[in-house]
């Protein structure tokens, strides 16, 4: 398809082609984003394939894993709305991979750092900053870290490109082409190899015939899932906090997970605010009803 229109390289569809494509493009993004610890010289992705579901299917999430030659995982992900129950998805998938690479019976030590690399189109805190790093460390001496196998990497594209000194070298150059890949002029003075390649990867991807479709259905099926969660949120302030939290808890998983047994629908009908806030929190990261509801009774608020 000649002179076809660009792919926006941040919706996740073709985000995932592009840099599971180009490995050595995405092993330059990671060691941008952490250019404050030793540099990774390979990785190998462990999800490459995008399967027919992946494209339509409600609440899913196409991210890219990856391991580097010394077993450390890389959860690289373009995010690109912000939503309540976001944070604790990303908590959650990070833990899952951590709790994952453990049998019964192995040593802890043999655990790996899991590193979550989110690339967000939007701006997440009321702060300057846009480039953040997170890992468990003591809350009023934060120099002071206790463990670093679960580590956090946050990057505001639309902040830190309109803050562009906070983000220099080759995160700035990455910023730039993700937030510019349009303008011309912008790319012509990106210099670095991994973003030139990458730009000529999202050329022929664009020019892709059935590229183009995935990215328009996958487009289509975000919209639709943005819409039902706006009418939800609307529904909730329309019919009182509790009932309305109700309500869009029980759309939310029927959309999921299809028709609900009575034992849940019973649930929810008794349950508290706290409680179904605590649930709303995990639909997106469930992959079953039981995970929605495991870990007991939701601490009330205090």
């Amino acid at each position: 398809m000649p002179n076809a229109p660009l792919l926006d390289p941040k919706l996740d569809l073709v985000f995932k082609r592009l840099f599971t494509d180009l490995p050595d493009s995405l092993l330059d993004l990671i060691n941008a984003v952490r250019s404050d610890q030793p540099p990774v010289v390979d990785v190998q992705i462990l999800n490459p394939q995008i399967l027919p579901e992946d494209l339509t299917g409600k609440f899913i999430v196409l991210d890219i894993l990856a391991r580097d030659v010394h077993g450390q995982l890389f959860n690289i992900e373009m995010q690109a709305r912000n939503h309540d129950g976001w944070p604790s998805r990303v908590v959650y998938y990070l833990a899952r991979n951590l709790g994952r690479q453990l049998q019964a019976g192995d040593d802890y030590s043999q655990l790996q750092p899991v590193i979550g690399i989110h690339l967000m189109d939007f701006e997440l805190f009321d702060d300057e900053r846009a480039c953040w790093q997170f890992e468990l460390c003591d809350r009023r001496r934060p120099s002071v870290v206790f463990d670093r196998s679960l580590q956090l990497y946050l990057v505001e594209l639309p902040k830190a490109d309109r803050l562009h000194s906070q983000a220099g070298g080759a995160l700035a150059d990455w910023i730039a082409y993700l937030e510019h890949w349009q303008e011309e002029s912008v790319m012509q003075e990106i210099e670095r190899p991994a973003i030139r390649k990458a730009h000529q990867q999202l050329q022929a991807l664009s020019g892709d015939e059935l590229v183009r479709h995935q990215a328009l259905v996958r487009e289509r099926a975000l919209y639709a899932e943005r819409t039902v969660v706006a009418a939800a949120e609307a529904r909730g302030k329309a019919e009182g906090k509790t009932e309305g939290l109700r309500s869009a808890l029980y759309n939310l998983l029927q959309l999921k997970f299809g028709a609900l047994p009575m034992a849940i629908e019973q649930r929810l009908m008794t349950a508290c605010e706290d409680e179904l806030t605590g649930w709303i929190g995990r639909v997106l990261s469930a992959e079953t009803l039981e995970q929605v509801f495991e870990g007991g009774e939701v601490a009330p608020k205090r």
